[in-house]
C-alpha cells in the first residue's frame, strides 16, 4: 500500500511529563518520558491491543516499561546494542535483578569507592550492571560514551552523589524484577530485530534511533554506538506489516527520508532536561491521531 507524503501541521502543546511515572534505572540522554502520553495515545488509536510491542533502540527504555506496567502490549521485546545499557537490562530482566537492587542499597557510596568500583574491569553481567548504573548516576547527564565527565558540583552542591538514590533505584529495579515475565531482550542490531519481524502483523515498534542523520553530532557525543545507517532503517521499518512510530530530530536529511518513503510527519514540541523548548518529528504512515 502506498502512502502519500504528509507534512501535517506542528502541535504546539508541550506535554507534563509528571504525568509519566518514572519507572527507568537509567538517567538516559535523549530518554522519550515526553512522549510517553503520545504513545499511549497512538495505541489507543489501534484497533486492536498488539500481541508484541518492539523496540530496537531500547536505551533507558521508559517507553517499553510502560508498555509493560501499563498493559498496553501482551508482550514486550527490548533491543539494546551498547554492551554496558544491555547488561543493566540482562540482569535486571534475568536472575540477579534482585541482586543489583540489593547491591545498590548497600553500596558505601564515597568518591573513593566509586573510583574502586569503576577500575574493575573483566566484570560478569550482574557486575557490568551495577558499574553501569554507578556511571550513569555520576556521569554529567548521566552519559555512558567514552570521554564523559564526571558530575563536579552537582544539585544543591552535594557533588557526585547527587543522583544517587539508592532506595529509589532499587524500588525501580524491584519493580521491572516483578514483571519481568513481560519481557524478552536482546542484545544486538536493532535493525536486524525488526527484520527479522517484518511480518508480525499484531506487532507494533517504537523507533527512536541515535540522532546522527545528516551529520548531526549530539548522537556521537551521547552514546558509544551511534553509526547507523538511517536510510536502511527507513527502508526495513517501511516494510514492516505491523504499526510504527519513529522519532528523529528535524533535519533535511530525515525530511528526504520521510518524502522517499511516502510517510507522513508531525511536529511536537519537548522540553529537555534543561527545561528548553525543543521540536521532535513524530513520523508514521497515519499520524491523524495526533491532537
Amino acid at each position: 500500500m502506498t502512502h502519500q507524503l504528509s507534512f501535517l501541521p506542528q502541535h504546539n502543546k508541550i506535554v507534563n511529563v509528571a504525568s509519566v511515572p518514572f519507572r527507568s534505572p537509567f538517567r538516559y540522554p535523549g530518554g522519550k518520558t515526553w512522549l510517553v502520553p503520545r504513545i499511549r495515545q497512538w495505541l489507543a488509536s489501534l484497533p486492536t491491543k498488539p500481541d508484541l510491542f518492539l523496540e530496537p533502540f531500547t536505551g533507558g527504555g521508559i517507553v517499553g516499561l510502560t508498555i509493560a506496567f501499563e498493559d498496553l502490549a501482551d508482550h514486550v521485546i527490548l533491543v539494546e546494542l551498547d554492551h554496558q545499557v544491555a547488561a543493566v537490562w540482562k540482569t535486571i530482566l534475568g536472575q540477579d535483578g534482585e541482586w543489583l537492587a540489593d547491591k545498590i542499597v548497600q553500596f558505601d557510596f564515597s568518591s573513593e569507592a566509586v573510583e574502586f568500583e569503576l577500575e574493575k574491569t573483566n566484570l560478569s553481567t550482574r557486575d557490568q550492571a551495577f558499574q553501569t548504573i554507578l556511571k550513569n548516576r555520576i556521569n554529567r547527564g548521566g552519559i555512558l560514551a567514552p570521554g564523559a565527565g564526571k558530575v563536579k558540583y552537582g544539585e544543591n552542591g552535594k557533588g557526585l552523589a547527587s543522583r544517587w538514590y539508592p532506595e529509589t533505584l532499587s524500588k525501580r529495579i524491584r519493580n521491572i524484577v516483578g514483571i519481568r515475565d513481560k519481557f524478552t531482550f536482546i542484545e544486538g542490531d536493532g535493525i536486524a530485530v525488526l527484520e527479522e519481524n517484518l511480518h508480525q502483523d499484531t506487532a507494533v515498534s517504537f523507533v527512536d534511533p541515535p540522532y546522527t542523520a545528516g551529520g548531526k553530532s549530539a548522537g556521537s557525543r551521547l552514546y558509544t554506538h551511534f553509526e547507523l545507517d538511517h536510510d536502511k532503517l527507513f527502508q526495513v521499518t517501511t516494510n514492516l506489516t505491523g504499526d510504527f512510530l519513529m522519532t528523529y530530530s528535524i533535519d533535511k536529511p530525515v525530511q528526504a527520508l520521510v518524502k522517499k518513503y511516502q510517510l507522513q510527519m508531525k511536529e511536537i514540541p519537548m522540553k529537555n532536561t534543561h527545561h528548553a523548548k525543543m521540536t521532535e518529528l513524530l513520523i508514521g504512515r497515519d499520524l491523524e491521531w495526533v491532537n
